[in-house]
């Protein structure tokens, strides 16, 4: 599969069969995305794979802000936590901001990390969706988070039991314009 292909093909899969996701294979898909740009090799996201039982809970306890997002987790075999280590983005070693974004770079590196990892998933044929409306402070409980860290984004993964449609698409003459 070219990268061509892969940006091109991969979708949002909100719906997953029940086939459980090899524990090497999921490894082999955070290697491909540990090679993630990040601010000054940072190398800041940390993925926390979560099944069974405390899958279940996050889906039925910590998505009350968008209900929907219960039941694409309960769908999947497989919920990562997508977490990154705080403070370490932005700065320099005096600790003093690099640019005016400050500490905000954390989720500009988590967002490349993200999108890599579910292309890296969708070469291995599996299904992904980010998510970003859920309970933070409930998950980062229940995971036991360390005070360190910042839970970002969820990414609930499986074998794809659908097939969207590739959405409607703005030009390139839309999205780019030039200036000398």
């Amino acid at each position: 599969m070219t990268a061509q292909e892969c940006i091109k093909g991969r979708r949002s899969i909100r719906q997953f069969t029940p086939d459980k996701i090899d524990h090497k294979l999921l490894s082999e898909i955070v290697e491909a995305a540990s090679f993630s740009p990040s601010w000054k090799n940072t190398q800041i996201v940390r993925y926390i794979a979560v099944e069974g039982d405390m899958k279940n809970k996050i889906a039925a306890e910590a998505t009350a802000p968008w209900p929907g997002n219960g039941k694409i987790i309960e769908s999947a075999p497989v919920l990562i936590a997508v977490t990154v280590i705080k403070n370490r983005c932005g700065y320099e070693r005096d600790g003093s901001f690099t640019t005016p974004r400050k500490d905000t770079w954390q989720m500009f590196d988590a967002g490349i990390a993200s999108q890599t990892f579910c292309l890296a998933a969708y070469e291995k044929g599996i299904g992904s969706v980010i998510l970003g409306i859920f309970d933070q402070e409930k998950i980062e409980s229940l995971l036991q988070i360390p005070e360190d860290r910042e839970l970002v984004a969820l990414i609930p993964i499986g074998y794809p039991n659908e097939s969207p449609a590739v959405p409607k698409r703005k030009t390139v003459d839309d999205l780019l314009s030039f200036i000398s």
